[in-house]
């Protein structure tokens, strides 16, 4: 639309880094508006800046002025004076053009990827197969997938389960199981993360692990108030007494179903990781415990930390200087020898129940900027055993807290030799 007053149209610049159009340029081709916009270090933007000076009347930016033309002889008293005051300041000669400023554009986390290590592992990376199913029992049927978020105090949670590429490929269901809840309102509230992997090789495996995170689940749930109240108070020691009794009495549960229902306990059995996070924003301790393997790592500083506690319980048989006879008396007699001979076991007495793992158990205090996974065999393996994993995820997972589709993108990065099924909890601490 043409100006009412004679003049050109107003023709405006490129947008500005916020999206508003930039100020409208009146005159030469030449006059652009280039330091502090996001486009000004573009190549071309330079190329043009140099093949087009800016023209001698043209108005190069808010501050710059004009030459004021010849007064009209009808023009109102008084606005002569203005105009000879503005003719004894005559604008200043045309500058020469400037050149575009360098933009620092921050460090973005690397672009995703399929996979990592030395080529791609042999398994498609999309689901093939999907495991049978009973018509009368289509409540055992398992999800290939299971994603989870949730924002607390000061973290944020991120949680996924994903099938493996060998169960994929075979039509076998998922052997992980994921568990995520909230016990609790307010400031008072307790989440829990509980994650278990059934026995390999074994029909009932996924049912195992479901049981196992709903059992510790309830168990959870009906103590959440005290043990909200001491992980408030960091007291250590009775939490873990607390929580090694809850997990033992769930995992005695689990053996008593499978008695129940004619299978050997040790073929319906699972591992068992959790992870309890209070919603007091003020409260930065954070609880692992559970039973198996696994992995438990701290992503601080840009480097990975393997925490899983340590194993500083006694197991196995005596051996000679440590909890056994000594093979001789001070006086030099020879003591005699255990032949191995089995004694047979008193039909009075049950019989010996398989060795339990032993209990683990980790209370650590965050940092803002941490990450903690929490992860079953599936993850930790190949975190543990493929560098380039752990640097892919350093530069995914160091800043902010990804979106749940980016999250579950993350953490099913394949690598050549690790098939399982892959189960993660990460916390983002603001």
């Amino acid at each position: 639309m043409a100006d009412p007053g004679g003049g050109a149209e107003d023709l405006p610049t490129r947008d500005g880094p916020d999206g508003q159009p930039g100020p409208s340029d009146r005159g030469g081709a030449g006059a652009r508006r280039v330091e502090g916009d996001w486009w000004a270090a573009a190549p071309d933007v330079q190329a043009d800046l140099a093949q087009e000076p800016p023209a001698p009347g043209s108005r190069s930016g808010p501050g710059s002025t004009q030459p004021n033309p010849t007064p009209h002889p009808s023009e109102p008293p008084g606005r002569g004076q203005d105009r000879e005051r503005a003719d004894q300041n005559p604008a200043p000669a045309p500058q020469a053009p400037r050149t575009a400023t360098r933009v620092d554009i921050p460090t973005l986390p690397p672009a995703p990827v399929g996979f990592v290590g030395s080529g791609p592992p042999t398994y498609d990376a999309e689901p093939t197969a999907l495991p049978p199913a009973d018509p009368d029992e289509l409540d055992d049927l398992v999800a290939d997938t299971v994603l989870d978020g949730a924002r607390y105090g000061a973290c944020t949670l991120r949680a996924v389960s994903v099938r493996g590429d060998s169960a994929r490929f075979r039509g076998e269901p998922r052997r992980d199981s994921l568990l995520t809840a909230r016990f609790g309102t307010g400031e008072q509230a307790l989440i829990l993360v509980a994650m278990a992997t059934g026995a390999r090789a074994t029909p009932g495996a996924h049912r195992a692990a479901a049981e196992a995170c709903h059992l510790i689940g309830r168990a959870i749930g009906r103590s959440h108030a005290r043990l909200a109240q001491d992980i408030s108070a960091a007291r250590r020691g009775d939490l873990k007494s607390g929580l090694h009794r809850l997990t033992d009495r769930s995992l005695g549960k689990l053996r008593a179903s499978a008695v129940e229902q004619g299978i050997d306990p040790e073929e319906y059995a699972a591992t068992l990781r959790c992870l309890l996070l209070p919603a007091d924003p003020d409260c930065r301790i954070r609880v692992f415990f559970g039973v198996g393997t696994g992995g438990l790592f701290r992503l601080r500083d840009g480097e990975w930390h393997d925490i899983e506690p340590r194993l500083t319980d006694v197991t196995g048989e005596p051996v000679v200087g440590f909890g056994s006879l000594p093979t001789e008396t001070p006086e030099g007699d020879r003591l005699t020898m255990d032949l191995g001979i089995p004694t047979p076991s008193s039909p009075y007495e049950p019989a010996p129940e398989p060795p339990r793992e032993p209990f683990l158990f980790r209370a650590s205090v965050a940092r803002p900027g941490d990450t903690l996974l929490m992860c079953t065999g599936g993850l930790a393996d190949p975190l543990r055993g493929e560098p380039d994993l752990c640097e892919y995820l350093t530069g995914r997972w160091s800043g902010p807290p990804p979106g749940l589709a980016t999250f579950l993108a993350d953490s099913q990065v394949r690598v050549k030799g690790y098939a399982d099924d892959r189960t993660a909890a990460a916390v983002w601490e603001a």
